[in-house]
């Protein structure tokens, strides 16, 4: 069993997808072991309550730099014995040492079919605007282990969202959320815990059976 912590900041849509596949079973090798917020009221922290997940408040008002915080994070991790890193709505930049300590162990989402819109500053809708000013008729998320290089995201899983013509960057954003995200995050953590994945010439690649992974990413 892989113990995985869960950094959240806000409502924890992914934190639930997570939860509840676990509660189906289709996470075998994952240990929900922590949900570490970096925002004491962040409604995720209710959420692993009620799933009975142990939850940790490490707040980021209360540090006088980034730099500081995130060594109180890595402290955390490491004091919980933390084998993978999950980051579900996490709005603060991971330090080096986090990066450092836990490299090809971080995961993390982004709202678009990397590497289409990933150009600096882009985050949250702002993504969903570049898109539907670019009019692509396809969009998406995808699931990427963090490297140091925030360009450098190597791909594990993807799903394709189809843009409509009357969507909004909110209601875009929504859509990924739901229909992509949080089908293709617990699938890549559950592949890791498997011991599934693997690094090859910058590219991750899934051991065994590839046709469970390409009907979770064509549905």
């Amino acid at each position: 069993m892989v113990r995985t912590a869960v950094l959240v900041s806000g409502g924890g849509l992914n934190l639930q997808a997570l939860i509840d596949a676990s509660m189906f079973g289709e996470m075998p090798d994952c240990g929900l072991s922590a949900v570490i917020s970096s925002n004491p009221d962040a409604y995720a922290l209710k959420r692993a309550e009620r799933a009975g997940i142990p939850a940790y408040v490490v707040d980021r008002a209360l540090f006088p730099s980034q730099t500081v915080f995130g060594f109180a994070i890595l402290d955390k991790l490491r004091d919980l014995d933390i084998e993978l890193v999950v980051l579900a709505g996490f709005n603060c930049e991971l330090t080096q040492p986090i990066l450092k300590h836990y490299s090809g162990r971080i995961i993390d989402t982004y709202s678009s079919l990397v590497p289409a819109f990933t150009d600096a500053g882009l985050s949250g809708q702002g993504i969903q605007e570049a898109a539907l000013a670019a009019g692509v008729k396809l969009s998406g998320a995808t699931v990427h282990f963090v490297a140091d290089d925030p360009n450098a995201r190597a791909i594990i899983l993807q799903k394709a969202v189809a843009v409509r013509e009357n969507d909004t960057p909110a209601s875009l954003q929504l859509r990924i959320l739901e229909e992509a995200e949080s089908l293709i995050l617990p699938r890549a953590v559950a592949l890791f815990c498997a011991g599934r994945l693997s690094f090859a010439n910058g590219a991750v690649h899934i051991a065994g059976d590839q046709s469970a992974g390409i009907e979770t990413l064509t549905k």
